[in-house]
């Protein structure tokens, strides 16, 4: 290792709209937190970042601000985004850190403007080369998907901020639905429902534990009751309400069939010889979202494929990416080219 070896490390982002993933050359994933900001309201200082911000998170007082900069699966606050990406890179490097290579995993429907503020923001951040890769082809690189082969391969990769169904062959996207229902969305129905027939109101963290422990796509063996703490809209005090999962399923479900008609569009799409690939090695489910109880079956159920669960779906993307920044010669042909005027 040459000295200025020492200095320099490649990096792979997963910049996720719920976590924020890095992988380091040589390293393996660094770093898994939320991509959650604590910032001081006057001087725009980073308070805190990731698992300690997200402690604060529905708990701050008027100097403070919790802030998640990414919206949607892309930028939406630029100047505290590339704060936090500067934060998280300098937490996980030792000694004086200069990358030279950054690969950043983003949405496949981003606008040119969005891979513009990825890039200026890893740019800022200390990288001199920054190259973007589309979420599903990072996703099924990561779950070890030989993606160059003449073959089709269909993934979901639910997020936080964005679903991405795509269908792979010949290291390209043959066709690619990304919609903005995810996680977040998932979480939002879920506060809603509790306003609505609760008058219940809760927060962010308080709707994504419910979804994680009782929601689902299909019914369970045994439904679950739940006690979920609040605010009553009526009086203003704190109160506790009992729900089933059976009640959370129906909260979730409007964004379950988004998701699965989406699914449906890019199998109308797909030309007859990759649908023939997909009915033969089935789809896979990557993403965070993919955990959702039930899911799966779900999908296998609506369009009669074979659905498997990636493992470890929450870590696939960056595994992927992680994967092209070990070997940045073989993969190029993936990388999001950059558009020429």
């Amino acid at each position: 290792m040459g000295f200025l070896d020492f200095f320099s490390s490649d990096v792979a982002i997963d910049l996720g709209t719920a976590n924020t993933l890095i992988y380091i050359k040589g390293k393996g994933i660094v770093l898994n937190e939320p991509s959650i900001v604590a910032f001081d309201r006057n001087t725009k200082r980073i308070i805190a970042l990731g698992n300690k911000a997200k402690e604060m998170q529905g708990r701050e007082h008027r100097e403070i601000r919790v802030s998640r900069p990414m919206r949607d699966g892309v930028i939406a606050d630029f100047e505290i985004a590339e704060g936090m990406i500067r934060a998280f890179i300098k937490k996980v490097s030792t000694g004086v850190f200069s990358s030279r290579r950054v690969i950043v995993a983003v949405p496949s429907g981003v606008t040119e403007v969005e891979k513009r503020a990825v890039r200026d923001s890893a740019e800022h951040a200390g990288a001199k080369e920054v190259h973007l890769i589309a979420e599903p082809m990072a996703a099924a690189i990561g779950i070890g998907i030989d993606v160059e082969e003449p073959v089709g391969n269909m993934i979901i990769d639910i997020g936080g901020g964005t679903t991405e169904i795509a269908v792979i062959a010949l290291a390209g996207v043959v066709n690619v639905e990304s919609i903005r229902i995810a996680g977040d969305e998932m979480n939002n129905a879920i506060m809603q429902f509790f306003k609505k027939n609760y008058n219940l109101l809760i927060g962010e963290r308080t709707a994504e534990s419910i979804k994680c422990k009782v929601g689902s796509a299909v019914p369970l063996k045994e439904e679950i009751t739940i006690q979920v703490k609040g605010r009553d809209l009526v009086g203003g005090i704190p109160k506790t309400s009992e729900v089933s999962s059976v009640e959370i399923r129906e909260a979730l479900n409007e964004s379950i069939v988004q998701i699965i008609e989406s699914v449906k569009q890019t199998l109308e799409r797909t030309p007859p010889e990759l649908s023939a690939d997909i009915l033969d090695r089935g789809v896979m489910l990557t993403g965070g979202g993919a955990l959702l109880k039930g899911l799966d079956e779900r999908i296998r159920m609506e369009t009669n494929l074979p659905v498997h669960v990636a493992e470890d779906p929450l870590t696939a993307v960056v595994r992927g990416t992680g994967k092209c920044i070990e070997n940045i010669n073989k993969y190029s042909k993936v990388f999001i080219r950059k558009r020429t005027y």
